[in-house]
């Protein structure tokens, strides 16, 4: 598997497919504060950029140990987003097609790592409290709204969105 490096990550020359996890455990929800650019300092989901030859699934497992330090089992395709940043002249600074899918978590210590800066367990109505990017604001409020019981067994309405 091959992985471009962060600076290749900026004005990309095509969107990047990046994955990302609606991690449960329990009732409560998985959240990490951004560490780099895009959206560095602003809360989310954790998740990352999939390799060149790497599977969605294998690549939001390995994102989620190496941000978070936990293992999870894989759940159904909750969301689909466009997140595209430009800078000061309207160039396209970053451009990723995310997949987020829900997720359970299995076993581990929560611990911040590699891109994230802290990680918390939290309810998802306490979530929105965060300081979220605005499109996972959107993304978690529609979930509260339409999830009755959390987790990677459920599938909620697949939602298209920009973050």
């Amino acid at each position: 598997m091959q992985r471009e490096t962060r600076s290749e990550r900026a004005y990309p020359k095509q969107p990047l497919v990046g994955v990302g996890g609606v991690v449960w455990r329990e009732n409560e929800l998985l959240l990490v504060r951004r560490g780099m650019p895009p959206h560095q300092g602003l809360w989310s989901l954790p998740g990352g950029a999939v390799g060149l030859g790497e599977e969605l699934a294998v690549a939001l497992k390995r994102e989620i140990l190496e941000e978070c330090g936990i293992s999870i089992q894989i759940g159904p395709i909750a969301g689909i987003f466009d997140a595209i940043s430009r800078d000061q002249d309207g160039r396209v600074q970053y451009h990723y097609v995310l997949i987020d899918f829900l997720a359970d978590y299995l076993a581990g210590e929560l611990i911040a790592g590699s891109d994230a800066s802290e990680a918390v367990w939290t309810s998802l109505a306490e979530s929105l409290n965060f300081d979220l990017i605005e499109g996972t604001k959107q993304f978690l409020a529609s979930l509260q709204s339409g999830l009755s019981s959390p987790g990677a067994g459920r599938q909620p309405g697949v939602l298209y969105g920009r973050i």
